[in-house]
């Protein structure tokens, strides 16, 4: 049979049943998608040695004759050795596999292989550990080569892999090639077959550096192609002319008890110039911890109501949107009367002036009463009625992926007359590469300056050895009539699969929030009945009712709590300027950005603030990472950093991303991503609609299904 892209896998030769089903479970069903297999990462066995010459731990690759081959069982160990002898002109060195019986009669003595595995020491002397073989007069398919390594499991092993996919790369001739020639020769890329054959089987290092590169290349490539065109489409729209009211602006200003930074005045400029154009606008506002967005975004809010129009703030958690809510009647009283503004969750249903039923609140939301609204996203899916929205502010942005925040621009067009502006807001200061690849489809507002007043953090790595005296220290601050928060990871159990690191920006803990939440309430015991019975230690976690949490939040404000065991929940929306200490037990589960969210929850007040970095046994190697964060205050330096140290799948979250493996491992390459937007702002230039470019704008169709799901 004359094997082409599109033959199923189950009649390539050597693939049953079984290795069907483990493929199929990987999005593998045809030859072409094999091929598009790409391994992560590559073992050099490509330098063969004399015996004479190797070194203990090196890998390498030999070339040499098997003078004799025998089986051993170890009983105690309950497996099978064998142990092989071979020999070339400058030596005889011994080879040992584990449990592959079947090497007895798949290797001959007196022939020649290529052996490719790790030099290791057993019984006084070097032996070559579980080598890859081949014969030496074939292909190097797994040895003596930059050899691919990819995803695995117990069935699926390279070895397999490897020995499928090298007979198809002939077929990567027949795939058209997906980039137009004038981004080829822009960027000097290799064409799309060559790369195919080279990133499976490189020729050579550069070779190999070369393919990755043009395939990741084309990854970001149809990112940036399909972000810029839902951009076009979304200005596409009509919205709302707001008019630029410079006196409102000012008399505002003036009623606030600060002054704005500079940046703060300089995105608020930009906000309000975006609000006067006759399309959406689209544009993130992304500021450190406490940098004063709320007050930015309240400017716009402001200018947008003065004209008659609604304006929404959607907020991820209960506790931030009603946080919003109070916010802003305080800071726009001189503004609105109290029917005007009001909160909407599944729990929490008021105006500035009075509690109020769902239906009634819903009610003056269709009639246009309420000017500024605040709630989560219970007000999508209630489906509630606007009398004229113009405008949507989303906060904590970082927890919507591409694909999230594109079906969240659908529903936000579905709930108004006409297409609202949209103003993202993230507390996470994200590295610009990951804000050019992920972001791009937004105008990016920075807010990088701290408020006036703001003061520095005391931040100290804890070890477990020093628990004693941190909680004593604790006690200090609490008779002062302070108050501490206490932030519990994930605890691992056998029984539970979880990530080292906590992915931040997803957020989703749909699989792991019980044993977290388990893991607060044995703290919150422990500390209440073991370490500070003579104190009030209260629990706050995400599986509690709206209502609980907010009163338990209130009881804290309000000083009748003196510690509070929470969650990462508490990570946005809590404002105490009472809290002193920001206690994180198991803080190298945590990323460094997630760190400085939580220590960010304290020094709001006039007192000097702390922030404890508590290790768990075992962990002292975290302090090096850890370390970052004690001597580092700015947020988007460490942002910069942790993704350095953690890369792009933890810091954006792997599974929210729905990136491609090669284009998450350069997410931190921010030469490639600016040659992909140059690339795709190039495209759209000679035409919007990429009418000259049939096979591109096919593959980026497909891409689009791909990356919805669909």
């Amino acid at each position: 049979m004359t094997l082409n892209l599109n033959t199923p896998i189950s009649l390539i030769p050597g693939i049953g049943y079984r290795y069907k089903d483990a493929l199929n479970q990987r999005g593998i069903h045809k030859a072409k998608d094999l091929l598009f297999y790409f391994p992560f990462r590559y073992d050099d066995f490509s330098e063969i040695k004399k015996i004479k010459d190797l070194r203990l731990g090196e890998k390498v690759t030999i070339e040499a004759t098997l003078k004799g081959i025998q089986k051993k069982e170890s009983f105690r160990r309950r497996m099978v050795i064998i142990e092989g002898v071979v020999s070339d002109d400058s030596g005889s060195l011994k080879i040992v596999w584990f449990n592959q019986p079947y090497l007895l009669t798949a290797l001959q003595t007196g022939k020649t292989y290529r052996f490719s595995g790790k030099v290791d020491f057993n019984g006084g002397m070097l032996v070559l550990g579980n080598p890859s073989f081949e014969k030496n007069d074939n292909p190097t398919v797994n040895t003596g080569s930059l050899l691919p390594i990819y995803h695995e499991d117990r069935l699926l092993t390279s070895r397999w892999l490897r020995g499928k996919i090298f007979p198809l790369l002939s077929l990567a001739d027949k795939i058209p090639e997906t980039l137009p020639q004038i981004i080829l020769k822009k960027f000097s890329l290799l064409g799309l077959s060559e790369s195919i054959k080279e990133v499976h089987f490189p020729s050579s290092a550069e070779k190999r550096d070369q393919s990755r590169r043009r395939l990741a290349f084309e990854e970001l490539f149809l990112i940036q192609l399909y972000l810029s065109s839902q951009k076009l489409k979304w200005q596409a729209n009509p919205a709302p002319e707001i008019p630029i009211k410079i006196d409102l602006i000012k008399k505002f200003l003036k009623k606030l008890p600060f002054k704005l930074t500079y940046a703060q005045r300089k995105a608020a400029w930009e906000i309000v110039q975006d609000l006067n154009k006759n399309y959406p606008m689209n544009r993130l506002l992304e500021g450190d911890v406490g940098s004063g967005k709320t007050v930015v975004s309240a400017i716009a809010a402001l200018a947008v109501a003065n004209e008659g129009f609604q304006t929404v703030f959607l907020a991820p958690t209960e506790i931030l949107a009603i946080q919003h809510f109070k916010t802003l009647k305080k800071i726009l009283a001189d503004f609105f009367s109290k029917e005007e503004i009001g909160v909407f969750t599944r729990s929490k249903q008021e105006t500035a002036k009075k509690k109020e039923t769902k239906e009634a609140l819903i009610k003056k939301i269709k009639q246009g009463k309420i000017k500024i609204i605040s709630g989560t996203h219970a007000i999508l899916q209630e489906n509630i009625q606007f009398n004229n929205l113009g405008f949507v502010i989303i906060d904590e942005q970082h927890r919507f992926g591409v694909e999230q925040r594109s079906n969240l621009q659908k529903k936000i067009k579905e709930i108004g007359k006409s297409i609202p502006h949209l103003l993202s807001m993230s507390a996470t200061p994200i590295p610009r590469t990951l804000a050019l690849a992920v972001y791009s489809d937004l105008d990016l507002s920075i807010l990088n300056e701290l408020p006036m007043g703001r003061q520095k953090i005391i931040t100290r790595i804890i070890p477990p050895v020093k628990r004693g005296d941190m909680y004593e220290f604790i006690r200090s601050e609490v008779k002062k009539g302070r108050q501490i928060f206490v932030i519990c990871p994930l605890v691992e159990d056998k029984n539970t699969v979880t990530e080292e690191v906590y992915p931040f920006l997803t957020h989703d803990y749909t699989k792991l929030s019980e044993q977290e939440v388990k893991a607060a309430v044995k703290e919150q015991e422990i500390l209440q009945t073991k370490v500070f019975p003579e104190f009030k230690v209260g629990l706050l976690h995400g599986r509690m009712k709206g209502k609980d949490k907010e009163k338990i939040m209130m009881d804290f404000k309000a000083k009748k709590t003196q510690i509070l065991v929470s969650t990462s929940v508490v990570e946005v929306g809590v404002d105490i300027p009472n809290a002193t200490v920001m206690l994180i037990e198991g803080a190298e589960r945590f990323g460094l950005a997630q760190l400085h969210q939580f220590r960010g929850r304290v020094g709001r007040g006039k007192h000097q603030s702390y922030c404890f970095l508590l290790l768990s046994e075992g962990s002292i190697k975290a302090n090096q990472r850890l370390n970052a964060i004690v001597k580092c205050e700015d947020g988007f330096a460490l942002a910069e950093q942790d993704l350095k140290i953690r890369g792009p799948g933890e810091f954006i979250g792997t599974r929210q991303s729905g990136l491609p493996d090669l284009t998450m491992a350069n997410l931190s390459d921010s030469e490639l991503i600016k040659n992909a937007k140059e690339g795709a702002e190039l495209i759209h230039s000679l035409g919007k609609d990429l009418g000259s470019f049939p096979i591109l704008k096919k593959r980026l169709e497909s891409f689009e299904k791909e990356f919805h799901g669909e």
